[in-house]
């Protein structure tokens, strides 16, 4: 008789058989609503950019796209300019160019929203890898959550930059975040940076992370991965290989632009934009650098110790925040760190949120957050100028640097404040508190 009961539950309408059919549905309403979400917040952004002038979209794909025509006709890579009024070099090493070739296969405007498509596709996984722990916490909710977040961060002005010049910031964000907080890879650790290093050469600060954090196995990959990506450049393109690695690359800042630019925001367009050009300026930047470099690699290093030694949401956002940090340096230290480089930012937010649980620390990303809501820089230059006080002038001038201001700030947020917050040696652990180990980057 109970058998019959339950048989006839189970077969009933209202019985257990159309829970799991209900529970489907609303899943599927759930995750589309995330994806209504994200794609609401997106459209704007690529309306705008997608339906710019001809001559005023994703100029830096162009520079792509023309690498790799370069490469199918056999031209010199780093002699030609984009088209007016653009007039853009390569400025990549050659494997990117090859990289780049498919892209040549499709009409220009087809590239374009592939290019654009893949920009989101890489957001999406910065996201997930940035606020695992959040998400994680919403359970069944948790691709709403997603689009949530992609959507505020689709609208960073940094993230819509990607978008306006069809830059690879976002790919290389994805694949640095992947290769240093997937808790288990299905790749040698460190190959995903090595890739990324071959690609551009920002990467190549992770390589001292490695280092410093003692992760041997993963310095050996990526310095592997990104020799034999380079060896093979060398053999599909070795003159121009022998163009980028001994003359390209040494021409510096006469290929990327002038370093005073408001949307260099590295630590040496601040002090160009405050010293004329000369060796005072030179060493002035050099010193400044290596003073970040020392304390910014020495928090980096703090953050993934300590999480070593935390536990759950707590070392997921140490071990994020140390790989942030480097992020971050990789921007600030190089000769030029364009606006659409700070990226980064949204591992910061990530790694202040955590799971969401402390409210201080949700309070400091929100106003990160807010503040590249806007572009800054840009609003301040109209402060600039001989008809303004110098009181205005100045608030202009550090306004102008805001988001290079707020970088470095940024580390020294992630690599004290939060390390103390959260570093188990500072606070006693809760015996009933289950131990989780990280597994990640294991040497």
């Amino acid at each position: 008789m109970d058998g019959l009961m339950a048989r006839d539950a189970r077969d009933s309408p209202g019985g257990s058989a159309g829970a799991p059919a209900r529970r489907g549905a609303r899943d599927l309403l759930i995750l589309l609503a995330g994806i209504a979400v994200a794609v609401a917040a997106a459209a704007p952004v690529v309306h705008k950019w997608l339906g710019n002038q001809p001559d005023q979209r994703l100029v830096d794909l162009e520079v792509y796209r023309e690498g790799g025509l370069a490469v199918l006709r056999g031209a010199p890579l780093y002699d030609f300019l984009t088209q007016p009024p653009q007039l853009l070099p390569f400025t990549y090493p050659p494997i990117a160019a090859a990289l780049a070739v498919p892209f040549t296969l499709l009409p220009w405007r087809a590239a374009q929203w592939a290019w654009t498509g893949l920009i989101y596709v890489s957001l999406v996984v910065v996201v997930c890898y940035a606020f695992r722990d959040l998400i994680r916490r919403t359970g069944r909710w948790a691709p709403l959550t997603v689009g949530v977040l992609v959507a505020a961060t689709a609208w960073l002005d940094p993230v819509r930059d990607q978008v306006r010049f069809g830059q690879v910031g976002l790919f290389l964000l994805a694949i640095c975040l992947a290769d240093c907080c997937a808790r288990t890879a299905r790749w040698p650790r460190g190959m995903l940076v090595g890739l990324a290093l071959a690609i551009k050469l920002v990467p190549g600060v992770f390589l001292i992370y490695f280092l410093v954090t003692g992760r041997r196995d993963a310095l050996g990959n990526a310095v592997l991965t990104a020799v034999v990506a380079t060896l093979g450049g060398f053999v599909l393109l070795p003159s121009d290989s022998s163009a980028y690695w001994f003359g390209a690359l040494l021409e510096g800042g006469d290929r990327t632009g002038a370093v005073d630019g408001t949307t260099n925001q590295a630590i040496q367009g601040i002090v160009a934009r405050v010293l004329d050009e000369g060796p005072a300026r030179t060493l002035v930047w050099l010193a400044l650098a290596l003073v970040v470099a020392w304390f910014g690699f020495g928090w980096a290093r703090r953050a993934t110790l300590a999480a070593g030694a935390a536990s759950g949401a707590d070392a997921s956002s140490l071990l994020l925040a140390g790989v942030a940090i480097v992020g971050l340096l990789s921007v600030v230290l190089s000769p030029v760190g364009w606006i659409h480089h700070l990226v980064w930012m949204i591992a910061v937010i990530g790694a202040l949120v955590g799971d969401g649980r402390d409210t201080r620390r949700c309070l400091v990303a929100l106003g990160l957050w807010l503040l590249f809501l806007f572009p800054v820089p840009w609003w301040a230059r109209g402060l600039i100028g001989p008809d303004h006080s110098p009181v205005t002038v100045f608030a202009g001038q550090v306004l102008r640097d805001s988001f290079g201001i707020a970088a470095l700030a940024s580390i020294v947020v992630l690599g004290t404040w939060l390390v103390k917050r959260l570093d188990p040696d500072n606070h006693p652990r809760d015996p009933s508190q289950r131990q989780v180990g990280m597994g990640t980057l294991g040497a």
